[in-house]
């Protein structure tokens, strides 16, 4: 799915000057750095990727060898186990007989809107209740809607709550990630689709462990958080470029336990542990909040603060939220703010015009016709993950056991 050059420039024309300079050189640093063979990795928050179609464009740009890494929330591993984005549609819960104590808000009930192949993919898995399924379809029906897939919905979001546990003892029985063994059955235009068939990391930020129901849970007891903290900080560590994008919280790159540059990683190496350094990397920032720039302009009194020991928001007269702090410190900071959905369409088309590369998948803003249509084929082609592909994938892992050590990210 792609578009042609005149959105492309409307979506850049969205971004003031300030903004369009920086991701210019953004996009400049990024072709330079895969030119010369080096990484990039990307950092993404949930809701916001997902509904414009971000997490979709970036899993093309796995493919295409653009990007290297990607950590991301649990709530977007959920959605992404169930296909992305998907329809819905919702009734009253009330005429369904649910206990309304422990609906949500509103009193709705969603149901998630499947073809017949797909409900006997699942009914292999787990007892569904079809007369619930049929009587709701009987009902008059409030909305018929796409939003991020799985979540709340009967059945897709039972299922990834149950699957969750599966994956969880696998995870535990082979000593890596519940997202490694969540991505060998995903679709391979999802992130951890993309990054399971390149054999690239992708990880959950401990930040962001808390989401997606028992998706969430599950993946914070497959690994220590001391290792996913360790497994981060070498993913952070091999990057020359790291992108984020709408993401709330990223301590782990900025305030980490083994970051010396802006962080806290000067006694990891003082005790001799592994450590890695911001020093020299490119930091971008997509974002909406004018303060990153603010405090970005504010480099070098932000920094005073912190040498005197004195509040930044004080001196920066700004609000300040963790990430802001080391962002706006380090000298290779990139902030682009803007609409994550005009940004990214806009980047991806320029580095593979550069490089040379076509993209099949290019994402875009959801307000626009284009937008919409491209929700359209994400809810028809990404598909949810395949259990039986899932498991026929981790025996590999196994097999490699019997002719070498087992090798971690690391």
């Amino acid at each position: 799915m792609n578009f042609g050059e005149k959105l492309i420039e409307e979506f850049r024309s969205t971004l003031d000057r300030q903004s369009q300079e920086a991701l210019h050189e953004s996009v400049n640093r990024i072709v330079n750095t895969k030119q010369r063979g080096g990484k990039v990795m990307v950092v993404t928050g949930s809701g916001p990727n997902i509904h414009e179609g971000v997490t979709t464009l970036i899993a093309e740009l796995i493919h295409k060898g653009i990007i290297d890494a990607v950590s991301t929330s649990s709530a977007v591993v959920s959605h992404e186990m169930s296909g992305s984005l998907d329809r819905v549609f919702r009734v009253n819960a009330e005429a369904l007989d649910l206990d309304m104590q422990y609906m949500p808000r509103g009193g709705l009930f969603e149901i998630s809107v499947m073809n017949d192949e797909l409900l006997a993919e699942i009914k292999k898995e787990m007892i569904v209740d079809e007369e619930l399924m049929r009587k709701a379809a009987s009902l008059t029906i409030h909305s018929n809607i796409i939003k991020a897939a799985g979540n709340m919905a009967y059945p897709m979001g039972l299922r990834g709550e149950l699957i969750a546990g599966e994956i969880l003892q696998l995870a535990r029985r082979y000593s890596v990630p519940f997202e490694q063994i969540a991505g060998y059955g995903c679709d391979s235009m999802t992130m951890l689709g993309a990054c399971a068939e390149k054999g690239l990391p992708l990880l959950v930020t401990i930040p962001q462990l808390i989401g997606g129901g028992a998706v969430g849970g599950a993946i914070g007891d497959s690994i220590s958080v001391a290792e996913r903290s360790m497994r981060l900080s070498c993913m952070l560590a091999e990057s020359d470029v790291i992108i984020e994008s709408a993401v709330a919280l990223t301590q782990e790159i900025h305030d980490g336990p083994f970051e010396c540059y802006t962080g806290h990683g000067i006694w990891a190496w003082w005790q001799g542990q592994q450590t890695y350094s911001l020093k020299g990397k490119t930091l971008v920032r997509f974002d909406l909040d004018e303060n990153l720039r603010k405090a970005t302009e504010m480099e070098k009194a932000v920094q005073e603060a912190i040498d005197k020991g004195l509040p930044k928001t004080k001196v920066a007269k700004i609000p300040f939220r963790m990430e802001m702090s080391a962002f706006a410190r380090h000298e290779g900071s990139l902030p682009v703010i803007g609409d994550i959905g005009k940004i990214w369409p806009v980047m991806a088309h320029d580095i593979c015009c550069a490089l040379g590369i076509k993209l099949d998948f290019l994402s875009a803003s959801q307000d626009t016709p284009e937008g919409q249509a491209m929700r359209d084929w994400i809810v028809d082609n990404v598909k949810p993950l395949n259990r039986e592909k899932m498991l026929s994938n981790t025996k590999m892992i196994y097999i490699s056991f019997q002719n070498e050590p087992k090798k971690i990210y690391l």
